[in-house]
């Protein structure tokens, strides 16, 4: 499957745009968010959104930037309304192989670990990590300074590399 570039999904139907970036946006969201079934609804809400101001959101200078900051504010506001919610519990897979069930726990370790971080840490890093963004784009889409972005990076990882030792 060959990937498009920004630009080339820029001039893209909503459908198409959704072909496209769909499973990037759930994976962003499934970084952001502990529970994989409410990243996307998180991600079904937003392009709702974005289907309804489909014309201003394709005008953008950046679509992409614009829809993955639409998830990120999604993303926040529902950290934000979480005390407030119940929170299902996750169903753990059958034994199978050892490997995929270490996987699945180092897979599982580090989620929480990252779960524990500060929103904006939690951000960053899943930008950077998960969606491979610069650290002038993860700036850009957050609208904070390329050292914020570095700075938040730096203690993230420091607060996970703390965890995961322990």
């Amino acid at each position: 499957m060959s990937t498009r570039s920004d630009q080339e999904v820029a001039r893209l139907t909503f459908e198409e745009f959704v072909e496209a970036r769909g499973p990037a946006l759930v994976r962003l969201a499934r970084g952001l968010l502990r529970d994989p079934h409410t990243a996307e609804d998180v991600v079904q809400d937003v392009l709702a959104k974005a289907l309804l101001k489909w014309g201003r959101v394709s005008a953008a200078d950046d679509p992409v930037a614009y829809v993955n900051r639409m998830v990120v504010n999604a993303s926040t506001s529902f950290w934000r309304r979480a005390a407030r919610r119940e929170h299902a519990t996750e169903v753990l897979p059958d034994a199978g192989l050892a490997d995929s069930t270490n996987q699945i726990a180092d897979r599982d370790a580090l989620l929480e670990a990252l779960r524990e971080l500060p929103t904006k840490q939690r951000t960053v890093l899943v930008l950077r990590h998960f969606e491979d963004y610069s650290d002038e784009r993860i700036a850009d889409l957050l609208d904070v300074t390329t050292g914020t972005v570095r700075s938040n990076a730096h203690r993230g990882l420091a607060a996970l590399r703390e965890h995961l030792s322990r």
